[in-house]
C-alpha cells in the first residue's frame, strides 16, 4: 500500500516493468531503473506490462519504525491505496489477501 516510513530504502528494478506511485506522481520503470525513497517518502510500486516484475528492495526495520499509510487519489485508483490515511498497517491490508509464495522460475532473471 501507498506509505512513507522513517526509513530510508532503495529499489532495482530486476527485470519487467511497473508503476512508482511517489509523492503524487506516477513514474514508468523498467529493468535496470533504480530508486532511492529517503525517510518518510510516499510510495508504492504498481504491476504494469505484459508479464511479470522482479523488484529487489534494500533497507532497514528498526524496532518501532513509524509508517503512514497517507490517503491518495493516485494510489487508490491504481488499488493500491487507502481510503483514509492511518499508522495501522492491519487496517491499511484489511482487505489485501495474504502473500502466496511463489518458487523463482527460470528466466526470472537476465542473463549476466
Amino acid at each position: 500500500m501507498y506509505h512513507g516510513e522513517d526509513e530510508q530504502e532503495d529499489f532495482l528494478v530486476l527485470g519487467g516493468e511497473c508503476l512508482l506511485l511517489v509523492e503524487g506522481e506516477e513514474r514508468r520503470l523498467r529493468a535496470w531503473d533504480f530508486v532511492h525513497c529517503p525517510a518518510w517518502t510516499e510510495h508504492v510500486f504498481v504491476g504494469a506490462g505484459e508479464g511479470d516484475c522482479l523488484i529487489l528492495s534494500i533497507g532497514s526495520r528498526t524496532k518501532g519504525a513509524g509508517v503512514v499509510y497517507p490517503a491518495s487519489e493516485l494510489a487508490q485508483r491504481h488499488g493500491a491505496g487507502v481510503a483514509q490515511t492511518t499508522p495501522d498497517a492491519d487496517e491499511a491490508y484489511a482487505n489485501i489477501p495474504d502473500d502466496t509464495p511463489i518458487p523463482a522460475r527460470d528466466g526470472w532473471l537476465p542473463e549476466l
